[in-house]
């Protein structure tokens, strides 16, 4: 199922880098960007989640609440906050199942190889859990732009 505006965003249950579990109906009533990478601490995404910190207390401002999420464990989400001071949420979806509830778990191919991966997307969701953006073409330097807000 593809997932387009205006659609309900799908509900999960999922650990964050803590090992707290983490619902999206608790975060019914704020604005959310939830933004699914490939890996923690890559160039792409050191540089995506670094323009998200930068601007994070614009973002916060808006009244919305930030929270990535790749097929990293704990541990991993652990080490990225750390290292570059990251001041949301990393929930890790080891099992996939997020990714395939939103539709980013997804065959790509690099230098002639097939495989399965995350495609890099960015979900906006308003307050009444409804997606009213979806960036599936990031510009991870200046993601911030991209989301509108």
């Amino acid at each position: 199922m593809q997932l387009k505006i205006g659609d309900k965003a799908p509900t999960f249950t999922c650990k964050d880098q803590n090992g707290n579990l983490v619902n999206l109906i608790d975060f019914l009533g704020k604005k959310v960007i939830l933004y699914f990478y490939p890996k923690d601490d890559t160039s792409g995404c050191t540089a995506q989640a670094c323009n998200l910190k930068d601007n994070h207390e614009l973002l916060t401002t808006k009244g919305y609440t930030v929270i990535g999420i790749s097929s990293d464990n704990e541990k991993s989400h652990q080490k990225f906050i750390a290292k570059y001071e990251l001041p949301f949420i990393l929930l890790a979806d080891t099992e996939k199942t997020v990714h395939e509830l939103y539709g980013t778990w997804q065959e790509k191919k690099m230098y002639g190889r097939t495989y399965m991966g995350t495609a890099r997307t960015t979900f906006v969701i308003d307050e009444n859990g409804v997606i009213t953006n979806i960036i599936e073409k990031v510009n991870t330097k200046n993601h911030v732009e991209q989301l509108g807000s």
